[in-house]
This record gives structure tokens, sequence and C-alpha cells, in this order.
């Protein structure tokens, strides 16, 4: 027996624009994180990594942006921009995640309950990325907006942090150099472990976007391109 279904619109053009221009900022960022974490296996120079670290660094500038315009719409955009219609935490979802399950529902207008907590470990991890990677940029190669910061602190001569170049221990104080490293240990740390949670996450992510359109049969894929789904009548609302 057909199911009759209607067209309803879900996802709005900023959400929409975001997500695409997250897709291709953190695969870019993956693929020159990946080489720059092998730049040994690959022979890559020492003007070699600085010059994927600032292109690593200014694509990161643009994910950076793009997450905090998500974070903001999150509170003050409309329907499923908002962060209660995407987020776990609303009265009543345990019993939706059990009727899930349980296959109760044929489909969602916005995520699904399992797609819900993917979200937010997502956006957890991105967030992760994003304060990490910017004092990291900082500490590594002194991009904004810590790097000033972190280059006076280490200056010799505070007249000319200019000097102070990356991989270079001109006008350097190796004493505040190695205590700048100490600082920006644990966000290196934070950075690399949240990248390969990353790596496992987003395949998981695809893997259930196809089962979920396999499942609910309401045009998921095209919906972050069209912004409108195909909803049984009964489920639409």
């Amino acid at each position: 027996m057909s199911i009759e279904r209607e067209q309803v619109f879900v996802w709005s053009r900023k959400v929409r624009v975001f997500h695409w221009v997250n897709v291709i900022a953190i695969t870019l960022l993956i693929f020159i994180g990946l080489v720059i974490l092998n730049g040994k296996l690959f022979g890559v120079s020492t003007d070699g990594k600085i010059l994927l670290k600032t292109i690593h660094v200014i694509v990161g500038y643009v994910f950076a942006i793009n997450l905090l315009f998500r974070l903001l719409i999150g509170f003050i955009g409309k329907g499923y921009e908002r962060w209660s219609k995407i987020l776990p935490f609303k009265q009543g979802f345990s019993q939706a995640l059990l009727e899930f399950k349980q296959h109760k529902k044929t489909a969602y207008k916005g995520h699904n309950p399992a797609g819900k907590l993917m979200v937010l470990a997502l956006f957890l991890l991105m967030s992760t990325q994003f304060v990490s990677g910017l004092v990291i940029a900082g500490t590594d190669i002194y991009y904004p907006p810590f790097g000033d910061y972190f280059a006076e602190s280490i200056a010799i001569d505070k007249n000319n942090v200019a000097d102070i170049k990356p991989y270079s221990k001109e006008n350097v104080d190796e004493a505040a150099y190695q205590q700048m490293r100490a600082i920006r240990k644990p966000f290196i740390t934070a950075h690399v472990y949240a990248f390969y949670s990353l790596l496992f996450l987003i395949p998981l992510h695809i893997f259930g976007v196809i089962i979920a359109e396999r499942r609910e049969k309401t045009a998921l894929v095209s919906a972050m391109l069209t912004g409108y789904k195909y909803l049984p009548k009964h489920d639409s609302k």
C-alpha cells in the first residue's frame, strides 16, 4: 500500500548554506591535516609545512566563521534552525528514542532521535576544533586572534615582535617559548583527538543518512539541497 505524501519545507537556506560550506571546509581541513600529520612520510619540507599550516588556518577561519554563524542562528533563528528542534534535550526525547528503536514512527520532519544525538556529537567536536585550532594557529604560526599575544610573550626584544617567524629562533626567548609550548599542549591533544573522532563520526553520519533515507523515504538527501522533505500526511505537522 502506497503512503500518501506531501511536500514540507524543513531546512532554511541559512541551514543549507551552513551545511555545504561546512562539508567543503571540513573535507579540506581533514585532507590538509592528514598531510601535515604525516609530513615526514610525504617528505614535506619546513617551508612546505609552514605553507600547509597557513592554508589550513585560512580554511579554518572559513570553518570557524561558518560555525559561529550556525551557533548564532540556533538561538535567534526560526523553525528547524533552532537548537530546541535539532538537539536531544527536549522533554520526551527518551520516549521518542525508544519509539525510534521500535520503528513506531515512519518519518520525521527534522532529525530523527538518532540524528539528534549525532548532531550534538558533531557540534561538540567542531566547537572543540574551532577553539583549539585558534590557539594552535596563534602559537604555531602566530596567526590571529592570539598570534600577536603569543609572539610578544616569547620575544626578547618586545619592540621587534615582527622578527618572530614560524620555526625561527630569531628574537625568541627559549624559556618563554617552552612555556608557550606547554600552554598549547592540551589544545594540541584536544585538536588531535577531536580530529580522529570526526574521522570516525562523519562516515557514520553519512551511513546513518543512507539508512534513514531507505527507512523513511522522505528525500532526506535532496532536502539539504532544496529544503523540502516528502512526509506522510499524518507525520508532517
